[in-house]
């Protein structure tokens, strides 16, 4: 199991009344949120192996520097020497550090590397998986990775983790018209305004899916272009053509990495805590009561 954690603790924040909070008054409500999300996750699914999967880099460069308008409206201040800041409510900012130290003295592993995001870990533990693997995350984008040969499924929160879309290439099909690669391609071609990926203009959700259909793939599409045989009407020929210098280089900003050098980590879910006297001072510390408990003995269990 795969968790795109900062996807996770952003609905907790939303989901859990900011008045919930530790003794000093600090809130709490992400940490809280969280520890309860992952509590019922590895209760109700029982994985074997638990990877928290970290944004060290939300916003990669090398993404940037194909596609400039990538995440952009989401700055917050930028840094020329390092990742730009993004915007985060003020209140969550100072729980993220408390979540980390609470997912280390637990043992769940937490995992983020320098350069990438937290899809692109999810990405190539998903590759070098050589057994099923759930992924947990409220960002459509991974939609990409489901593979029923595989046995690749995305858990996607409805409401809260209690309610989960199962997430496999019955319902992509159902829902948008292709399998997992082809979520990626339709994401190419439609743009998704919250990634500030423009699109192909003119082409929206139904068409994309009906090109994919069509002609295969986003290569497929291209070359259909080039063929006056082809049966693209003349808007989207054109509007394909005028495309083309975004097609050429989106896919690279689009699809997740699936080769990002893993540091090497213990993924076994864990029975007992790491460091018991860390995770009861921060019990103390933040307050987490009946949130920390419950996951310590869900994980004991």
């Amino acid at each position: 199991m795969l968790l795109d954690t900062a996807s996770l603790y952003f609905r907790a924040y939303f989901g859990v009344p900011e008045s919930v909070k530790a003794p000093d008054g600090t809130p709490v409500n992400a940490v809280r949120g969280l520890l309860e999300f992952i509590d019922r996750l590895v209760r109700d699914h029982r994985p074997d192996l638990l990877v928290a999967c970290m944004d060290a880099d939300w916003r990669p460069q090398w993404r940037v520097d194909l596609i400039p308008s990538y995440k952009a409206h989401r700055v917050a201040e930028e840094h020329p020497s390092g990742p730009d800041e993004e915007q985060v409510p003020d209140t969550l900012s100072p729980q993220v550090p408390v979540i980390e130290a609470v997912l280390d003295a637990v043992g769940i592993a937490r995992v983020g590397v320098a350069g990438y995001e937290a899809d692109d870990v999810i990405g190539t533990f998903t590759a070098r998986a050589t057994g099923p693997v759930d992924i947990v995350t409220g960002d459509r984008d991974l939609y990409q990775l489901v593979d029923d040969a595989r046995g690749v499924r995305v858990l996607y929160p409805l409401k809260g983790v209690g309610t989960l879309q199962i997430t496999d290439e019955a319902v992509l099909r159902e829902k948008y018209g292709v399998d997992g690669p082809g979520y990626a391609d339709l994401a190419l071609l439609r743009g998704d305004p919250s990634d500030g990926l423009p699109g192909v203009p003119g082409i929206g959700e139904k068409t994309a899916a009906k090109l994919l259909a069509q002609f295969g793939d986003v290569a497929g599409i291209m070359a259909a272009v080039d063929d006056p045989r082809s049966k693209l009407t003349p808007a989207q020929r054109t509007r394909l053509a005028q495309a083309r210098p975004y097609v050429e280089v989106a896919p690279k900003v689009v699809r997740v990495a699936g080769d990002v050098p893993l540091p090497p980590v213990e993924t076994a879910l864990p029975r007992t805590p790491r460091d018991p006297q860390a995770v009861a001072d921060l019990g103390v510390r933040w307050g987490l009561g009946g949130s920390l408990h419950r996951l310590l003995t869900t994980l004991g269990a």
